[in-house]
């Protein structure tokens, strides 16, 4: 369970938990005469392997097979069978202080706890310039005013919920003081070079032939050895529907595949393998590439505009009644585009708006609450797929209840860019159960779940796992 606390405000969640309670076991296969293995060198017989594709262009095979037997060597004996646990690097939720922690904010809040708002950010910018030449005066332009004027309605809501369920946090050790655990020896974190490079990938995929729509929708890693090419990668949504986890090798990088997992890896314009998948989805969570300066500035990612975004093929891809789950930022314009445009557009009605709250592991916020840059919340805006006629849910005994107006989700976060928060436990009760479950714009995969994008497995790099002793 990811949920640490559940109170009326909403819920404390253990982002690391949930990922490591996902059964992340590699099944590998070793002579008995030889010593055990690298990671690196034994998973030839679990894996779903691809070498790096040559200049000219030409598709490697992959290859699978099944992880519960044993294949005879050359001297006709068996093969001992480990397995491999892995989980993910506990550093990279190390969060134990706020990233930004202004003396100016600090000293707002101690000599005015209830000063209002406009007048708390207008004092906290003028005495932050103090000393620097000022070539113009401060003044706030409408995306600003709008943003101060929103933070001003969720501010006591944000602020209430997140100190109750960081008081539970504090209360049953899940969150502590940072000077009981803090590591003073604490190394800079090292991640793995992204030399993978997923997106140039889909790029690649544009130019391979076009699969028959109604051919080859899926590729299962099944359990008997079975061979495809890298077109049939790019162009189906491959399962992993064994229990236990696969890996696949693209382009030498190692990526971890969950068990009861299904992913397709492209861009906007290859979805039509998701929509040959014959399926429809009970819940939708999107976390769209949303454009802003800094995104252009830092060229870190790929970000698409309104109209793209609008271009989504929601409807063909919702159930009746799904519900939407839309990331957001804290910019008053994309807030207003999803309520206005994008969920009309889609025949969904908005009947939520819930925010995740970043905290550290002392529960500190990760920026000043009443900081004019940096929030630490971001929004989710939960819609209804509204049909022409209301339609029931498919099984009517089911008892789902009516989504809240408001919840906040607080959690530490995870230091890779863009590592959302689990939202399956916390969406359990307002959806029913055994229902088919989509993300689009993905960067990591879940059990049960079907994840598209074009990073979509970038954060199942083997790096950032941490491989246990193996044992037969």
């Amino acid at each position: 369970m990811s949920v640490v606390h559940q109170l009326s405000a909403g819920w404390l969640l253990d982002h690391l938990s949930f990922i490591n309670k996902i059964n992340y076991q590699l099944h590998q296969h070793h002579e008995p005469c030889c010593s055990k293995n690298e990671f690196t060198t034994s998973v030839h017989f679990e894996s779903l392997q691809m070498d790096s594709v040559s200049s000219s262009g030409a598709c490697a095979a992959f290859i699978a097979s099944d992880p519960t037997t044993k294949p005879e060597n050359d001297d006709g004996g068996n093969y001992e069978m480990f397995t491999q646990k892995f989980v993910f690097r506990p550093e990279l939720f190390d969060v134990t202080k706020p990233y930004i922690t202004p003396a100016v904010h600090k000293e707002c809040q101690q000599s005015n706890e209830k000063e209002d708002l406009m007048n708390g950010v207008k004092k906290e910018i003028s005495i932050s310039i103090i000393g620097k030449k000022r070539k113009r005066c401060v003044v706030f332009n409408q995306g600003e005013l709008d943003a101060m004027e929103y933070h001003t309605k969720i501010r006591e809501l944000i602020l209430d919920g997140s100190l109750q369920l960081i008081q539970e946090g504090l209360k049953s050790g899940f969150l502590y003081p940072l000077f009981e655990k803090q590591d003073k020896c604490s190394k800079p974190i090292t991640l793995p070079l992204d030399t993978c490079n997923l997106p140039e990938l889909c790029e690649m995929a544009k130019h391979l032939p076009s699969l028959n729509e109604m051919e080859h929708q899926t590729l299962q890693l099944v359990e008997e050895d079975t061979s495809v090419t890298e077109q049939d990668l790019f162009l189906q949504v491959v399962e992993n529907n064994s229990s236990f986890t696969k890996v696949i090798t693209l382009m030498g990088q190692k990526y971890l595949l969950p068990p009861k997992s299904s992913f397709l890896l492209s861009d906007i314009s290859c979805m039509q393998p998701l929509l040959n998948y014959r399926k429809t989805f009970d819940v939708i969570v999107i976390d769209p590439p949303w454009q802003n300066k800094s995104v252009k500035r830092s060229n870190r990612y790929s970000y698409l505009s309104p109209l793209q975004i609008k271009q989504i093929p929601i409807p063909k891809l919702a159930a009746p009644n799904c519900l939407l789950v839309t990331w957001v930022t804290n910019r008053q314009k994309h807030l207003r585009f999803i309520k206005e445009e994008l969920y009309p557009s889609w025949s969904v009605e908005v009947v939520a708006e819930w925010h995740w709250v970043k905290i550290t592991n002392s529960g500190e916020f990760v920026f000043p609450l009443d900081s004019p840059h940096k929030k630490p919340y971001e929004g989710l805006i939960l819609g209804r797929v509204q049909e022409k006629t209301a339609l029931p849910l498919r099984n009517a005994d089911v008892n789902v209840l009516p989504i809240p107006d408001h919840k906040l989700i607080v959690s530490v976060p995870c230091t890779l860019h863009s590592h959302k928060p689990p939202l399956a436990e916390v969406l359990k009760d307002y959806i029913k159960p055994d229902g088919e479950y989509l993300e689009l714009f993905a960067r990591n995969l879940q059990p049960g779940w079907t994840s598209w994008g074009n990073e979509v497995l970038k954060f199942q790099h083997v790096d950032y796992f941490i491989a246990l002793e193996s044992g037969s």
